[in-house]
């Protein structure tokens, strides 16, 4: 047994008055509370106890160890309410990290009421699209695609669909034309993502099954911000998500190309370290996700779906 265990067995023998009332208070058979503090005396080389046929009593080392060991349970149990108290509360720091654009466009303005559910709460959160290790790195919690998702000792919970479609600037598509077919882009100029390489499997599906088509281009970028920077300066043609997009298309800054086709294989997910007990801050902040995307994301209930067909009709280079 370890040292806290020892003195919780002679502090129960004191305050039952035997090794026998110990013994049915801990669950313990006599004989083995007596071998424990047999155990204990020889450690530290005193005897404890005066025992008789009848009773115990406290030796005079026994009554000073025994000073020291209820001090020391009760400054155990004062740290263990306390520290039972402070996981009962939403405070503390949380530690996030999200896909940038979303975190930009969806998540950032929804944390104010976040933060004034649960003011005795700091957040502090990184921006990236990079591969991050969860459990390294000490986060709390972090949003990532499914594609970016290759940790199987982390709980994932979904959030979204996260809805792509293909999309470009009038300039681009003026100057080098619009594609009819799926097909079509491997002559264009595509935006890819050089950090998250599934991120570039464009797969088209209609009545002819299922296909991947192979893009490239001149431009690649880190994060879907730059790529969608990228597609409204003109530059060349993005896959990006609606929810990114969809004012830019009502507004005509940007297109949408082959709109026949939608990319729904992608989802959001949160992502946090398995546990027996998860912390109420990272409790509280799945919860709230779940609030802010069920049953459908913001951005729907927002009506910044989609716009039917396209605004603009664009000519190719005569």
């Amino acid at each position: 047994m370890d040292k806290t265990t020892e003195m919780q067995v002679f502090v129960c023998c004191v305050e039952e008055g035997g090794f026998s009332a110990a013994a049915r208070r801990l669950d313990m058979t006599p004989s083995a509370v007596s071998k424990q503090i047999r155990r204990l005396e020889d450690r530290l080389g005193v005897r404890l106890f005066n025992r008789t046929t009848r009773r115990i009593s406290l030796t005079e080392a026994g009554e000073l160890y025994f000073r020291h060991c209820s001090r020391i349970l009760a400054e155990i149990a004062a740290a263990e309410e306390e520290v039972s108290a402070l996981q009962g509360a939403v405070r503390g720091r949380l530690r996030l990290s999200i896909t940038a654009a979303f975190g930009r466009v969806v998540v950032v303005p929804a944390l104010k009421d976040f933060l004034a559910r649960y003011p005795e709460l700091d957040v502090e959160l990184e921006l990236t699209d990079r591969p991050v290790d969860v459990v390294r790195e000490g986060l709390d919690a972090v949003i990532q695609l499914s594609e970016q998702v290759d940790d199987p000792s982390l709980v994932a919970r979904r959030l979204a669909v996260n809805e792509r479609i293909i999309c470009a600037s009038p300039d681009y598509l003026a100057r080098h034309g619009l594609p009819q077919r799926p097909e079509e882009l491997r002559r264009h100029n595509c935006l890819v993502m050089y950090s998250v390489s599934r991120f570039n499997d464009w797969e088209f599906s209609d009545h002819q099954g299922s296909r991947v088509v192979e893009v490239s281009g001149n431009f690649q970028a880190n994060t879907a911000d730059a790529l969608y920077e990228a597609a409204l300066a003109g530059i060349g043609i993005a896959r990006l998500s609606t929810w990114l997009v969809a004012g830019d298309i009502r507004a005509g800054r940007l297109v949408h190309i082959l709109p026949q086709y939608t990319h729904t294989s992608s989802a959001y997910y949160v992502l946090y370290p398995q546990g027996h007990h998860l912390s109420p801050k990272v409790r509280a902040f799945v919860d709230f996700l779940i609030e802010l995307f069920t049953p459908h994301p913001p951005w729907q209930r927002q009506g910044q779906s989609l716009p039917t067909r396209s605004h603009r009709m664009v000519r190719g280079p005569s």
